[in-house]
């Protein structure tokens, strides 16, 4: 039986129909958040002797390690997470397949998971917002590297928890932690690889640095931003630059992220030998 050529015009017409308006504008945005973050909006408190506490072994070998690190301004100044370059005598920034800009120098923060890098000139710096009380159920916006590939995660604000490392160095800092609500899609397992990156907020201002994670709870952790502020300060040789922002949506926020890795705001930092 021949089948009649309106017909399969027919069937081909509706597939084509169906592949466009199935494919939501929202391309970027997570599945709905948790409806029952205990406290919702109220402002979060100081840190707490009664803090849940997180603890995470830094591995002591002498392996490679990845991360990411963004852009403090244009004198080549750099933000990281402490464990990803800690001990590394072969540091540098990855600015394409097979191109690298080499970090002359670079000072960790004794009290926490935070270290500053140093290059021959950056991008333009971000924004940062240390000061601004934090809300219970904010969004977050984390953007970098996990797995070594470009991707971001969305996140509200649950709580204030302790981050105890040991391993190849010891620490115990108050730390924020993350309900994870939503990924990118195509971001499938570890976020493995975001460490170091920046956590923004609605106004596009960047709050924290993004240092652990805890896949089977769903949690995402990220430096307090006192740490951060006590860091930066304590640093005599850097001077903070103003920074530029943009508002950051659940609609847009892939779209703002490929921007800042487009621009090398935001960059992987490869270890390649370490102590």
């Amino acid at each position: 039986m021949k089948i009649p050529d309106w017909l399969i015009y027919l069937v081909v017409l509706a597939a084509v129909l169906y592949g466009v308006f199935s494919r939501s504008t929202n391309t970027d945005a997570p599945p709905a958040p948790p409806v029952d973050i205990e406290g919702q909006g109220s402002i979060l408190p100081p840190p707490s002797v009664f803090d849940q506490e997180v603890m995470v072994e830094v591995d002591p070998s002498t392996t490679a390690s990845t991360g990411t690190a963004f852009s403090l301004g244009t004198t080549g100044y750099w933000l990281t997470a402490r464990h990803v370059v800690d001990g590394c005598t072969n540091l540098a920034l990855a600015v394409g397949n097979r191109s690298v800009v080499p970090v002359r120098d670079y000072q960790v923060f004794a009290q926490g998971d935070l270290a500053l890098l140093r290059t021959d000139g950056g991008p333009d710096s971000i924004e940062f917002d240390l000061e601004t009380d934090l809300h219970v159920g904010q969004y977050g916006f984390h953007f970098g590297y996990p797995q070594g590939q470009p991707g971001e995660v969305t996140s509200r604000l649950l709580s204030r928890s302790r981050l105890t490392t040991r391993g190849r160095y010891s620490t115990s800092e108050p730390v924020l932690a993350w309900a994870e609500s939503g990924r990118t899609r195509g971001l499938i397992g570890t976020l493995g690889g975001i460490s170091g990156g920046p956590v923004y907020n609605v106004e596009g201002e960047v709050i924290g640095v993004t240092v652990a994670e805890s896949p089977r709870r769903g949690r995402i952790y990220t430096t307090a931003p006192a740490s951060v502020e006590t860091f930066l300060t304590s640093l005599t040789q850097f001077q903070p630059e103003d920074g530029t922002k943009r508002a950051i949506t659940l609609d847009n926020y892939g779209a703002e992220a490929d921007r800042l890795r487009r621009n090398l705001t935001i960059i992987p930092v490869v270890c390649r030998e370490r102590q």
